[in-house]
Formats: structure tokens, C-alpha cells, sequence
């Protein structure tokens, strides 16, 4: 029984020793002290209660204070309590202030919750960075497509970099800016012999307002002679021509033939009239044999006179004849 409650005391020992060490970081104090940090060890104690890693704030501590900036924990443990990354704010304010850029504390911090790197914003404001955009293409005067390729070279604005837009502003002004000055150029042949107009104008624009870079220079890596736009829109545009000339005579010709069809109509119409008024010829002639009003020798001379008027026709015109003959005939056989 003694040996059990010995283990036991031995075992809780062990763990309150680390406990101990763990909630009292004697040797993280002592390398404060050393290096003239002034953090108190109850301070240390306090921050693992309020969940926030000493080494993390007491690190950034001693590196501030050996490059010679006044900071103090309170300010770092509230950045880090709000969600900043504390070592990337204290590279960048050592390395602002070796390059003599004007960056406070705040305004590091600031930068940095507003979810940018802040020290890679420092990096970029001393030494320039290379954006390449996309191609963009674009079509002169002349309807000649070109494909441009541009490199831009930008340096971080620090006042601009909370609120400031980013890097895809800057390639869409650009790209913007490449399609007016090709547009405006009269021939294709100009751009190819001078691309440095292109970046002249659209560095003339002031195409860094309101971002967070400030554009150094505008170069156009490589210019590229695309498809004839030109051509194609005219080709196109011919084939447009030629598919409304298309239906428009498709539509006359509808309108004659439904024309033709109607005047056959009105053709038959007229023939079926005359022939309803030749079957009242032999019922007026009839009529007048049963009057008196004409004789027999009158109706031979009227025979006569048609058989001869018939004769003449048929010298005359021999086919109509024989069409006549023929339509004769079908009308015996029916």
C-alpha cells in the first residue's frame, strides 16, 4: 500500500513539475532577460492563460529590440489575439526600416488583417516586381489582328496597400490600354515598326490609381500578327448580302408565280363565260326558227360564212388548226 501511494506521489509530481514549466516559462524569461527585454514572468503566465504562445510574442520581442525598434507585448499579443502573424510584421518593419521606408506599427498590422503579406509588400517596394500579362489581341485600322505579350514592372505602394486594388486591376488596365492603342493605330505595319508607342501611351494613363502598385515600366515583349479581321468580317458580310439578295428574288418569284397562277384563273374564268354564251346560241337561233325571225336560207349563209371565216383561219395559222383538229378529236373519243 505505502508503494502504491509512493507511485502516485511520484507520478503527480512529475506532472506538476511540467505543468509547472509548462504555465511558467522560466527559461523563455531568462532569455528575455538577457536580452534586455523587460517581460515579467507572472506576463508569461498571463499570456499561456489567455491562450496566446510566449515564445511567439517574447521571439518577435528580441528581434525588435535587438534591430532597434519600441515595441511592446501588449501590442503583439493583441495582433496575434486578432488573428495577425506576428514574425511576418516584424520582418517586414526590420526590413522597412533598413530601406528607409516610412511603415509604423499600425499600419503593418493593418496590412497584415487585411489578409496581405505584408513583407512580401516590403520586398516588392524595394526590390520591383515583373508581372507578364496575358495575350491580348487587338485590331488596328486596318482590320490585321495583333497579339500583344507585355511585362510590367510594378513596386508596392505602401499607403495604398489597405484598400488598394491588386495585381489583376493592374493587368486588366493594361490589357485595356494595349486594345485602345492598337485599335487607334492605322495600320498594323506601324505597331510591328514601333511597339514602344504602345507602352508610351498606355504608361500615359496613370493606370496605377486607386491599386496598390505604383507601374515603374511598360514593356511589350512580344507582338504576334494574328487573322485578318478585316477579310472576315467582309467575307461574312458579303455572305450576309448574297443570302438577303436570296430571298428577296425567291420572294418575287413567289409573288409572279402566285401572279400566273391568278391570271390562269382568270383566264379559265373567261373561257368557261364564253362558253356558257356560245350554248345560248343555238337556243337563240331556235327561238328565232320558231318566231320567224330567220330563215332557212338565212341560217345556210350563216353556215357558210363561218365554215369560210374557219377555212381562212386554218390557212392562216396551220397549227392552231391542228391543235384545234386534235382538242376536236379528244372530244369525240370522250
Amino acid at each position: 500500500m505505502n508503494e502504491y501511494i509512493t507511485l502516485v506521489a511520484i507520478g503527480a509530481g512529475i506532472i506538476l513539475f511540467f505543468a509547472f514549466f509548462y504555465f511558467v516559462p522560466v527559461n523563455l524569461w531568462i532569455t528575455a532577460r538577457f536580452s534586455n527585454v523587460k517581460v515579467g514572468l507572472l506576463e508569461l503566465v498571463f499570456m499561456r492563460i489567455r491562450k496566446v504562445p510566449p515564445r511567439i510574442v517574447v521571439d518577435a520581442m528580441i528581434t525588435a529590440t535587438k534591430a532597434g525598434l519600441e515595441l511592446t507585448t501588449t501590442e503583439l499579443e493583441t495582433h496575434y489575439l486578432a488573428g495577425g502573424h506576428v514574425p511576418s510584421v516584424i520582418k517586414a518593419l526590420i526590413s522597412a526600416d533598413k530601406a528607409n521606408i516610412t511603415l509604423g506599427f499600425k499600419q503593418a498590422t493593418a496590412i497584415d488583417l487585411a489578409g496581405r503579406d505584408v513583407f512580401e509588400a516590403v520586398q516588392i517596394s524595394v526590390n520591383p516586381k515583373v508581372i507578364t500579362t496575358p495575350k491580348v489581341a487587338a485590331v488596328a485600322a486596318d482590320g490585321i489582328q495583333l497579339v500583344a505579350v507585355a511585362r510590367v514592372t510594378v513596386r508596392a505602394n505602401i499607403q495604398q496597400l489597405v484598400g488598394g486594388a491588386g495585381e489583376d486591376t493592374i493587368l486588366a488596365r493594361v490589357g485595356e490600354g494595349i486594345v485602345t492603342s492598337i485599335g487607334s493605330a492605322a495600320s498594323h505595319k506601324e505597331v510591328l515598326a514601333n511597339p514602344d508607342k504602345i507602352s508610351k501611351l498606355v504608361l500615359s494613363r496613370g493606370l496605377d490609381a486607386g491599386t496598390a502598385f505604383e507601374i515603374l515600366s511598360i514593356d511589350i515583349a512580344d507582338v504576334d500578327v494574328g487573322v485578318n479581321i478585316g477579310a472576315i468580317l467582309q467575307t461574312d458580310q458579303a455572305q450576309a448580302d448574297l443570302k438577303v439578295a436570296e430571298a428577296k428574288a425567291e420572294e418575287r418569284r413567289a409573288m409572279a408565280v402566285a401572279q400566273e397562277q391568278e391570271m390562269k384563273a382568270k383566264s379559265q374564268e373567261a373561257r368557261a363565260k364564253v362558253i356558257e354564251a356560245e350554248a345560248e346560241v343555238p337556243k337563240a337561233l331556235a327561238e328565232a326558227f320558231r318566231s320567224g325571225r330567220l330563215g332557212v336560207m338565212d341560217y345556210y349563209k350563216m353556215e357558210n360564212i363561218q365554215a369560210d371565216t374557219d377555212m381562212r383561219e386554218s390557212i392562216a395559222n396551220p397549227e392552231q388548226k391542228s391543235t384545234s383538229r386534235r382538242k376536236s378529236d379528244d372530244k369525240d373519243k370522250k
